[in-house]
């Protein structure tokens, strides 16, 4: 494709090119090499204006290999090297290629002047807005390297409570897709055997037979329209959910689900706390550490009731007031945040706030866990007993009306 851009030549000229690239990564990473400053770039033929942070939503870097990057950069920065020097060293040993272009475009930017914060900032949601945050605190302080090294605890802290949750979850959804498996196995393969055996004795069948036939058979000739009206219900399911409306529904739905749904409410109210914390600490005041920390959270619905509490804290109004008016903090939680701010420790009382949260995550879910395999057993019981009753009743039918 050809892109339309303004750029600054190493003799000090300011001139508009079109050219050729694949993609706006590969443009600027071909522009630096030949020593030129991209200003901006637009797509040829009157599109809309391009920029890379739209690639963030198309690929994304995998957040382990972020948290290694980070853990790499804070060594070399201790270790008492330049900053272009360690971006140099960190780009020689990259090899995920999405990664080291746009780490190349950063390089550039530092190199041309640009702080650290505003480079990675300039790539939109392609990192976590709570990195350039915590990079600008530390370009404040002077303590970059202590910046980073907390981010990489909290990305560490937030990484661990997401991968216990989601391996609490894999238990209950494998028995959730064998037990319909089983049963749609049954019911599309094994009850219409025994229904034909019944049609070729003429046998009279019972109402629980008949419905049982009926769904079975339905499922059984029509069972790759189901398949498809399934997958086109899923699409069109995930395609509103990336919608404003269609996922703050979603995520308010996911709140209300019995047993989960409170496990997943302490999930958003830990992340925020963890990342108000984190902030907090870096030295950023509590205004944009509080808008930032909201747009952290993962949960859509919890952000809507926290994003009109901004505007109190802005006008002056004590941050636990605001968290109570947000109808999202528990009680305890509220208390903790009053403590803290009361005696000007907030970011630890934060801290201990969302490792409160945590530990309550844990209790619940090993309390679901825990009934999770009995529902499940007798949901697939009261199933499988139904299929055996329609198959049995008739034949007990036929040998009470056998004369010997």
């Amino acid at each position: 494709m050809q892109f339309i851009c303004r750029v600054g030549t190493p003799d000090g000229r300011v001139l508009e090119e079109v050219i050729t690239a694949s993609d706006e990564i590969a443009l600027r990473s071909d522009l630096s090499k030949r020593g030129y400053h991209l200003f901006e770039a637009r797509r040829r033929g009157g599109g809309p204006s391009l920029a890379l942070p739209t690639f963030g939503y198309r690929r994304r870097i995998p957040v382990e290999e972020f948290v290694i990057f980070n853990q790499e950069l804070a060594a070399l920065l201790k270790a008492g090297l330049p900053l272009l020097q360690t971006l140099d060293l960190m780009l020689e040993r990259m090899h995920n290629q999405h990664f080291r272009a746009v780490l190349t475009d950063i390089r550039d930017q530092v190199k041309s002047g640009t702080d650290l914060s505003e480079a990675f900032a300039s790539h939109g949601d392609l990192f976590p807005r709570l990195y350039p945050s915590s990079l600008k605190a530390g370009e404040r302080s002077g303590e970059l390297e202590l910046v980073i090294r907390r981010f990489i605890r909290y990305m560490k802290l937030l990484l661990d409570a997401r991968r216990r949750v989601i391996s609490a979850l894999v238990y209950p959804a494998v028995l959730v897709i064998l037990s319909i498996a089983m049963i749609a196995v049954m019911a599309i393969y094994v009850v219409p055997k025994f229904m034909s055996f019944f049609d070729e004795l003429g046998a009279d069948l019972p109402l629980i037979t008949q419905v049982v036939l009926a769904v079975s058979t339905f499922a059984s000739k029509n069972w790759p329209l189901i398949l498809i009206l399934l997958v086109l219900g899923t699409l069109a399911l995930r395609t509103w959910g990336r919608t404003e409306g269609g996922r703050l529904t979603l995520d308010r739905l996911k709140l209300k689900v019995p047993f989960l749904g409170p496990v997943l409410h302490r999930f958003a109210m830990s992340e925020f706390s963890r990342a108000l914390s984190t902030l907090l600490a870096g030295g950023i005041p509590l205004v944009p550490a509080f808008e930032i920390a909201v747009s952290s959270v993962g949960n859509a619905y919890v952000r809507s009731r926290l994003e009109p509490t901004i505007q109190m804290v802005r006008e002056g109004k004590p941050f636990f007031s605001a968290l109570e008016q947000s109808e999202i903090f528990t009680d305890m939680a509220i208390d903790m945040v009053k403590v803290g701010e009361t005696t000007g420790s907030l970011d630890d009382m934060l801290g201990s706030v969302s490792e409160f949260l945590d530990e309550q995550i844990e209790t619940r879910m090993a309390r679901l866990l825990s009934l999770v395999e009995p529902m499940m057993l007798v949901f697939m019981g009261i199933i499988i007993a139904i299929l055996l009753i329609s198959i049995y009743l008739p034949m007990f039918s036929m040998l009470g009306s056998t004369k010997f």
